[in-house]
C-alpha cells in the first residue's frame, strides 16, 4: 500500500568522501566510517512537520499532492523544517508556502518516525504534527508543491486516501482522538 524504497541514502557512499579510501563502511545503522582515515558520516533523521489545520465549520483542510512522492493522493500542508527554523517556524512557514497562509493558532499534537521517499532511497525523518487554526480573513490558495487544497468534513476523511504513509498514520490517530 505505501511503496518504500530499499535502500538508506547512506548506502549511497562507497567511498569515503574525504580521502577516498574504499574501506568506508557502515557503522551502525546511521553512519559510515572510513578504515584509513577516521571520518565517520552520520545520517540522521530530518525534521518535517504537518498541520491539521481545522474549522468547527468546515472540518480539516486537506492537499492534494503536487509532486512524488505520492503525486495526487491526499496530503496534509506541511514540509521539512529548514535549517536554524525552529519546528513552529517551519510549519508557518511551509503552511504559507503551499496554502497561502500561517497559522492564527498552533498546538504539537504528536510525532511518528519515517522514512520519506527520495529518488530510489529514503531519507529517515521524525515527523512532528500540530493543531492549527487559520486567521478568519484567511485567503487560501495552493501553491508550490500543493496541486488543490479543500475543506473535508472528518466523516469523509479516509486515512488509506492519503499517500504518504506517516501522515495516513497521524490522520488515523488523529481521527480515533475525534471520537
Amino acid at each position: 500500500m505505501f511503496p518504500l524504497a530499499d535502500e538508506s541514502l547512506l548506502n549511497r557512499y562507497r567511498y569515503c568522501p574525504l580521502c577516498g579510501s574504499s574501506r568506508f563502511e557502515l557503522s551502525g545503522v546511521r553512519s559510515r566510517r572510513c578504515g584509513d582515515c577516521g571520518f565517520e558520516l552520520y545520517q540522521n533523521a530530518s525534521a518535517a512537520v504537518a498541520a491539521f489545520v481545522v474549522d468547527e465549520r468546515r472540518g480539516l483542510l486537506v492537499c492534494k499532492r503536487a509532486k512524488e512522492p505520492a503525486k495526487g493522493t491526499l496530503d496534509l500542508p506541511g514540509g521539512f523544517v529548514d535549517p536554524d527554523e525552529s519546528l513552529e517556524q517551519g510549519l508557518a512557514r511551509e503552511l504559507q508556502e503551499e496554502i497561502g497562509c500561517a497559522p492564527a493558532t498552533t498546538r504539537y499534537l504528536f510525532s511518528i518516525p519515517n522514512r520519506y521517499v527520495w529518488g530510489d532511497g529514503y531519507v529517515p525523518t521524525t515527523d512532528s504534527f500540530f493543531c492549527c487554526t487559520l486567521p478568519d480573513d484567511a485567503a487560501l490558495a495552493a501553491a508550490d508543491d500543493v496541486d488543490d487544497i479543500r475543506w473535508m468534513a472528518l466523516a469523509d476523511i479516509r486515512p488509506a486516501d492519503f499517500g504518504l504513509r506517516s501522515i495516513a498514520q497521524a490522520v488515523e490517530r488523529f481521527l480515533m482522538a475525534q471520537r
